[in-house]
């Protein structure tokens, strides 16, 4: 392939003829490593924040789970201590995953987490995004034998090869115009996490009568789920003989746990299984609940998506998957979906589940929970309308922050080769 004029071919990439590409190690005062041996020795109610995986996101330090060392410890600990500007990176589980180090956290601490400080010249901000890029990526998985639970450590740091501009101006442009992107896609994190959280108080208000909606007076009654409706037990099959990973005139799609994510059912990694073990009962409705009735992880197990058939087609459920089908004579199925999401739900389920080695919930186990429910089906309808309309806007906050990520995607992809210049 012909390159650009001004570009030069080097070994991570085509680049303009001014960058140069440099191990990290020489182009840092320092690459070491957090605290490493027996950490929690030093562990304190409030003192020190001290940065561990956890708290090392692509988009920046977060505060979630922060632990603390006392002050004594930290002094002792000057090695690990962490200055602003200092570019943390995880060593297990993301390898490699890296943020800059805030003005707020000067002085704190690392917890077996990289620790690179740039030279003067060098752009923090560039330097973490260039990690954080396929570019950096490739060389870390490249160094763990493409295994992502080995340690990226610090000679792997070292040696890990960075393609920059020479002028800090020119790097330092690109840090800006990276942290603009990584300030609206925070920005969008809180007020989705706010949206959240508001949902799940109205939740709890809403769904156990604590708070009526105007014009609602009427009574609230426990009903078991067998009076709202009836649960249905998954497709049995052979995976050898039943399974296909294509779809032909012989086969039913089917929906299994990885299918269910945040109370939505998704239409990804489908499979599909022969027609002749599917029963019509077994072919999903319009409303229907589909619920993960097994799971190696027990809470998982109770997880529940509406479904609505994207495209008309045919879908069925698995073995590890169960279907409660509102009797929408009885109740709304919006109102019981939403039930299914609370608090109250989920103490039945561990409830049921206390005692045994199986993560495994039974169709009449489900049809016997119970629930307070409105018995006018309009005050249901209405509860149900607010959750809805909270839940369309999450799902907006949510697709604009997945539309910020992509397009700061695209920025990491033109900005760090240079195919965009910024002078």
């Amino acid at each position: 392939m012909e390159l650009r004029p001004g570009y030069k071919r080097s070994e991570v990439g085509v680049f303009p003829e001014d960058w140069v590409v440099s191990k990290c190690s020489a182009v840092s005062q320092r690459v070491t490593v957090g605290i490493v041996i027996r950490p929690s020795q030093y562990y304190a109610a409030q003192g020190v924040p001290a940065l561990r995986s956890a708290n090392v996101r692509a988009g920046g330090i977060v505060s979630d789970e922060m632990v603390f060392i006392s002050p004594e410890a930290n002094a002792s600990l000057y090695k690990s201590q962490l200055r602003a500007g200092d570019v943390v990176t995880v060593r297990t589980g993301y390898p490699g995953t890296s943020a800059v180090v805030p003005r707020s956290l000067d002085g704190a601490n690392a917890i077996d987490i990289l620790i690179t400080t740039p030279k003067p010249q060098i752009n923090s901000t560039f330097l973490a995004a260039w990690i954080n890029s396929p570019f950096g990526r490739t060389q870390v998985l490249r160094d763990q034998g493409g295994l992502a639970q080995q340690h990226f450590n610090v000679g792997d740091m070292k040696n890990l090869l960075v393609a920059m501009p020479v002028t800090k101006n020119e790097q330092d442009l690109i840090g800006l115009a990276l942290d603009d992107s990584d300030a609206l896609i925070g920005s969008l994190e809180q007020l989705l996490a706010k949206k959240r959280r508001i949902k799940q108080g109205a939740m709890q208000e809403l769904l156990t009568g604590k708070r009526r909606l105007p014009g609602f007076h009427g009574r609230w009654s426990e009903s078991v789920f067998a009076q709202l409706g009836s649960c249905l037990r998954g497709v049995t099959y052979d995976p050898v003989r039943d399974l296909s990973e294509t779809e032909s005139s012989l086969t039913v799609r089917l929906l299994r746990s990885n299918n269910v994510k945040d109370a939505l059912i998704v239409f990804e990694d489908m499979q599909f299984v022969h027609h002749a073990r599917v029963s019509d009962a077994q072919i999903l409705r319009r409303n229907d609940l589909l619920i993960c009735t097994a799971n190696g992880s027990r809470d998982l197990v109770g997880k529940a998506g509406k479904f609505k058939s994207p495209d008309g087609v045919a879908y069925t459920f698995g073995a590890f998957m169960g279907c409660f089908r509102p009797n929408e004579s009885a109740c709304d199925a919006d109102f019981v979906f939403y039930v299914f999401q609370t608090k109250e739900f989920r103490d039945q389920i561990r409830i049921q589940l206390a005692g045994s080695s199986i993560n495994n919930l039974s169709p009449s186990a489900i049809e016997g929970f119970a629930a307070k429910v409105p018995e006018d089906k309009s005050e249901q309808v209405a509860i149900a309308k607010v959750l809805v309309d909270m839940d369309d806007e999450i799902a907006a906050v949510n697709s604009k922050l997945i539309e910020m990520q992509q397009i700061k995607q695209g920025m990491m992809q033109e900005l760090l080769t240079g195919r965009i210049r910024l002078v």
